[in-house]
């Protein structure tokens, strides 16, 4: 696991600075403290992070062909490289190398832009091919590794594998987009392709860039899709043994590694299959580790020790503090622009915990998306029945009016809510998902968002993110629409933005079997009611992994990788909220209602309400904000 950075001139062959090009490469050491390559020519520069993983000894990057037209700079895994690599020798194409690296430049020689086709793995590059005058770049089907860029006032093009590498380049515009912010409240992450700064973009999931000297920029193109494609029909049993078949596929072509490797043990179903499917396959003890929590609410440590105990694992198990909120102004600079998931606390101490013995390991991050198990879709799709059952000339105006007039209980269990759910019911189903997601409602961020703001919105809701993916949606199935949107979004954007950034801050490769493009589109086939029947997630999944993994793991209630908020805020971090959502960064930004920040905090800390999630969304947009005008001043 790599960063790449790299700088090209769309107008020309004007040198590229150097000096520069090494400081965005540094910029991002974390990613790759084992080696350090630059490449220069006129018009181009590449500049590569390393992180030894494969071919120890030769697989330095950027790295060339025979004749050295082609250069590439990589990051990521292709777990396919030696089938690619017999191929491509076999067309006469020689290797100075066994690192999959090299496959990508040959492959590019031998197929052009539709090599990106061939290749299984994870991955972000840039290929430069000196003859055709061309910079092709690609980021891998699902997202897991990262790729931003821009197109500067001057006519430079510049990537990188982070935001802080572009930030590096002086000419860089840091102009905050108002429709940036109004995604990251609604969702708590910036959903690709946008970032917090105009003009400025990540590479989606699936798509690739090709641009060409003294031409202008394309538009990126989409090389693959999740295709939600009926399989023929087979059996219960057969489906549910074909879907441990090819997990257990996918979990072996990621345990090759030159590296110390093991496993994220959380002790819920998807990190427990991954490790059992490993002991499996291993002749030696899978290393595991996971973290523990005081608040037996947040701590699934128990059920950790019964999978390691089960599969007879190396497991380490080290506690967090349940005071543990050192890292806050830490993420910002980790994720350089807003970010709000605050689990990204607990996952920064497990990554920190397996970099002290092992270079790669395996999660069970994508399981939820694939299989249906978040609790939202089995909400989701009651309302969706509900709402089938009365006409939306009716069904809006009677539920709009109960869920105006019915009181909150953000105490209560969900069940008694019900203030939500008539909300829910009165949209259509995007909307009614989008509610159910939302970190702050449409209501709040109108609250909240100064008049400035909103003008300069436009009337734009984030709403228009659903809406694009939903046009191009291969399936119109209530539970698979918004599993493919959650795929598109929630997926790339939060839960593979968060395991990236967290996990490269310690060196250390996250490999995601579950997420291995060929098992997400076969499963994306499955009927839904395999995917959860009545009110079992993963219905599928769980009664396949029945042989191996003991009923307490499959079945008992999904707890997630939560911290406790609302209790931080109300104790030990009260000063520490309202000095942040009072601050001058935010109230002298132009961008919200000073009045509704100080009714938050109040609300909250007096226990009337809990706006946990949106104070935490609001912190990490100030520490964002802080960090920002303290590099300003500094350069």
């Amino acid at each position: 696991m790599c960063g790449i950075v790299g700088i090209f001139d769309t107008t020309g062959q004007r040198e590229i600075p150097a000096g520069l090009l090494s400081r965005m490469n540094q910029s991002q050491f974390h990613r790759g403290p084992d080696e350090e390559g630059t490449h220069t020519e006129p018009g181009l520069g590449f500049g590569h992070r390393r992180l030894s993983i494969i071919d120890l000894a030769s697989g330095q990057q950027p790295l060339f062909n025979e004749d050295h037209t082609v250069v590439v700079t990589y990051n990521g895994e292709i777990y396919n490289f030696p089938e690619l690599s017999a191929e491509l020798k076999a067309l006469g194409h020689q290797f100075r190398t066994h690192s999959d690296t090299e496959v990508i430049v040959h492959a590019w020689e031998a197929w052009g832009e539709s090599c990106v086709n061939r290749f299984r793995g994870m991955f972000a590059f840039a290929v430069w091919d000196r003859n055709r005058e061309t910079l092709f770049l690609a980021r891998d089907r699902l997202g897991i590794k990262p790729l931003f860029y821009t197109v500067l006032p001057n006519g430079h093009f510049i990537f990188g594998s982070e935001l802080k590498s572009l930030k590096v380049h002086p000419e860089l515009s840091r102009e905050i987009d108002p429709a940036a912010v109004e995604e990251y409240f609604t969702f708590g992450y910036i959903p690709e392709p946008r970032t917090i700064f105009k003009h400025v973009y990540k590479l989606s999931p699936g798509f690739s860039l090709t641009l060409h000297r003294n031409r202008s920029i394309p538009e990126p193109r989409q090389y693959w899709d999740v295709g939600f494609k009926p399989h023929a029909p087979q059996s219960e049993q057969q489906a549910g043994e074909e879907l441990i078949s090819r997990l257990e596929e996918a979990v072996k072509i990621r345990m090759i590694a030159e590296v110390p490797l093991g496993a994220f043990l959380s002790g819920g179903v998807d990190s427990s299959a991954v490790v059992g499917l490993m002991a499996g396959l291993s002749d030696k003890p899978v290393n595991t580790c996971s973290i523990s929590f005081g608040d037996p609410k947040f701590n699934e440590s128990q059920y950790a020790a019964m999978v390691a105990e089960r599969f007879h694992t190396a497991h380490r198990v080290e506690q967090v503090d349940p005071d543990d909120f050192d890292l806050i102004d830490h993420l910002a600079g980790l994720y350089d622009e807003p970010y709000a998931d605050s689990s990204a606390l607990p996952t920064y101490r497990v990554c920190a915990l397996a970099k002290k013995e092992v270079t790669v390991v395996l999660s069970g991050d994508g399981g939820d998306e694939n299989l249906a198990g978040y609790r939202r879709y089995r909400w989701h799709t009651y309302e969706e029945r509900m709402r089938s059952m009365l006409p939306a000339a009716i069904r809006q105006p009677l539920f709009g009016t109960l869920g105006s007039i019915y009181p909150k209980a953000d105490w209560a269990p969900r069940v008694f809510r019900a203030k939500s759910t008539f909300e829910s019911m009165a949209r259509d189903t995007l909307q009614g998902y989008m509610h159910s997601v939302s970190i702050l409602s449409n209501q709040m961020r109108s609250q909240l968002f100064s008049d400035k703001l909103k003008r300069d919105l436009q009337g734009y809701q984030a709403i228009e993110v659903f809406r694009r993916h939903a046009r191009q949606a291969p399936t119109d199935h209530p539970l698979s629409l918004v599993q493919y949107l959650d795929l598109k979004t929630y997926l790339v954007g939060d839960i593979l933005t968060k395991v990236d950034r967290a996990s490269m801050a310690h060196a250390l490769e996250v490999r995601v079997p579950i997420l291995d493009h060929q098992l997400v589109d076969w499963v994306s086939g499955l009927s839904p009611d395999l995917k959860l029947r009545g009110r079992e997630g993963k219905y599928l999944f769980k009664k396949a992994l029945q042989p191996l993994l003991p009923n307490d793991i499959l079945y008992r209630q999904k707890m997630g990788f939560a911290v406790p908020l609302a209790s931080w805020f109300r104790g030990p971090l009260r000063d520490k909220v309202r000095a942040s959502l009072l601050s001058s960064e935010l109230l002298e930004s132009g961008l919200f209602n000073q009045s509704f920040l100080e009714a938050l905090v109040n609300q909250h800390q007096s226990g009337a309400r809990d706006y946990s999630a949106s104070i935490w969304t609001l912190m990490m947009f100030h520490s964002f904000l802080k960090r920002e005008m303290t590099q300003r001043v500094a350069a």
